[in-house]
């Protein structure tokens, strides 16, 4: 059987609900999780093996240059409002692909939102009549996130989840290719972890984005 390489693997968002989770994820997967944010050193333990803290903030550049300092490989589950006011998932995909455009590691695997995947081939879901009006304003940041990876040099995958839920993985879903998967349109946090993760070696979607849905 052929082993899996271990790696070290920067984890931008990690302490928001689905952060926590790549978090866990990426030790069970047999890597080193390096969690960034502001608050790391209340939500992380210190004592956990295979967990490194580094304690920054999204929009400086040092702070990013720091966390991918040895890195392997990069997941971003970056989140923030619903409103368009936060700009945390636009302005800070773009300081990440900057820096790692300079400095690597090259592979990244960040989290979008549904409305990014394909309705047709030259249609995204969010432009179709009927797109809920409450998810318009996240949806153009992840846009803009998307399109920061999608014009970058650097090996991308973007998983646009449905409704994510808070719980642990069931290691049972579905993925599609830019377009949504077949299924409940619903992920658990757990799944949707466990998929980011291992797509980190798999290599089975560079350079697109990926539907999820539970089975």
């Amino acid at each position: 059987m052929k082993q899996m390489k271990q790696m070290k693997v920067t984890i931008f968002g990690a302490t928001g609900m689905v952060g926590q989770y790549l978090v866990d994820e990426t030790i069970a997967q047999l890597h080193t999780a390096r969690a960034f944010g502001r608050n790391v050193f209340e939500v992380f333990s210190t004592e956990r093996t295979y967990l490194e803290l580094s304690k920054g903030y999204l929009f400086s550049e040092d702070d990013i240059k720091k966390a991918l300092k040895g890195a392997d490989a990069v997941l971003s589950a970056i989140g923030g409002g619903f409103d368009g006011t936060d700009r945390a998932r636009s302005i800070g995909m773009k300081k990440i692909v900057e820096a790692m455009e300079k400095k690597g590691p090259k592979r990244i695997v960040a989290i979008g939102g549904a409305g990014l995947l394909n309705a047709d081939e030259g249609t995204f879901i969010y432009e179709m009549p009927g797109f809920p009006e409450k998810y318009k304003a996240v949806t153009l940041e992840h846009r803009q996130a998307y399109d920061h990876l999608s014009s970058s040099s650097l090996d991308w995958t973007f998983v646009c989840p449905p409704i994510i839920l808070d719980a642990k993985a069931t290691e049972s879903y579905n993925t599609n290719r830019n377009y949504p998967a077949e299924g409940n349109q619903q992920i658990t946090a757990g799944d949707l972890a466990h998929f980011m993760v291992k797509e980190l070696i798999a290599n089975e979607y560079l350079k697109c984005r990926v539907g999820i849905a539970s089975v």
